[in-house]
């Protein structure tokens, strides 16, 4: 017999890259993709591309700055977007709390790149006195 009527759609596995843009552990699906095809990201203790499929009960580890590794397992599967608090029902994160230490350098890390400013173009009347001081004007 055929059945008629709605067939129910439930989702068992979706792309790994989506999943991770959709759970917000990454900000877009592209840099999630980066980070599959760069190796940061293992399922099940094996390296991942993008288009693997990611089920229930998957243990991901995703290499995070300064040598962090963010330890998840998926407890639910979603396609589409969720709020941010809602996401976070899609995941149990097992990650460490940092150590002491690890804060500390996070602190001094932070303060270092506070203080050194990136080099700026000089804007329009240095670029005036420069040019003057070189003659070229």
């Amino acid at each position: 017999m055929a059945e008629t009527g709605k067939e129910s759609t439930s989702v068992v596995a979706v792309r790994l890259d989506v999943w991770l843009d959709v759970s917000c552990l990454f900000r877009t699906r592209s840099e999630a993709q980066k980070a599959c095809n760069g190796g940061k990201v293992d399922v099940n203790g094996n390296a991942a591309k993008p288009h693997r499929l990611v089920r229930v009960g998957d243990a991901l580890e995703i290499s995070r700055p300064m040598g962090r590794k963010q330890q998840v397992i998926v407890t639910a599967i979603a396609e589409r977007h969720l709020p941010k608090a809602e996401a976070k029902a899609l995941y149990e994160d097992r990650t460490p709390p940092p150590s002491p230490e690890e804060i500390e350098m996070r602190r001094l890390e932070r303060i270092y790149r506070a203080s050194v400013a990136p080099p700026r173009a000089p804007e329009k009347r240095e670029r005036r006195a420069l040019r003057a001081l070189k003659g070229k004007d």
